[in-house]
């Protein structure tokens, strides 16, 4: 089972907004958003809490793509997000996520017993490329007890 396709089974908002996780990477995370008029703002674009959900998801899966084999001793948790609407959105948008530090780093500050922190930096383009928000996401790996 692919990342995209585990977090449609186990996140039920993914498969309300009918996420399409496009790339599924350590290095980097692209989920689409189609075009759906049951989830437009008063503009009819995409709502600013879908764009939220696919900027999130999008940062959610590079999470598990790059952390999936600690599951076992640790579960992510999105500490904190901050997101910026930049331009109107129209259409199908998409978010690309980026890890913000070195996977080795955060897994060396969870083997010395601590809950490491990390940004994922994500872009949201409509489909001419065009950045309609930009979102960071602090995560944390937290150990299990």
């Amino acid at each position: 089972m692919s990342v995209g396709e585990m977090l449609v089974a186990t996140v039920p908002m993914a498969r309300t907004l009918n996420l399409e996780f496009l790339e599924t990477t350590a290095e980097r995370a692209v989920v689409r958003l189609p075009d759906q008029a049951d989830y437009h703002n008063h503009i009819g674009g995409p709502h600013a809490g879908a764009m939220f959900t696919l900027a999130e998801s999008a940062s959610g899966a590079i999470v598990i793509a790059a952390f999936g084999d600690q599951l076992s001793r640790a579960v992510p948790l999105a500490v904190k997000a901050e997101i910026g609407y930049k331009k109107l959105a129209k259409g199908v948008v998409t978010a690309t996520a980026t890890l913000g530090r070195p996977v080795a780093e955060v897994v060396a500050e969870l083997d010395g017993g601590k809950r490491p922190e990390f940004p994922v930096v994500i872009e949201i383009r409509r489909e001419d490329g065009a950045v309609t928000g930009e979102m960071t996401v602090v995560w944390t790996l937290r150990p299990n007890a």
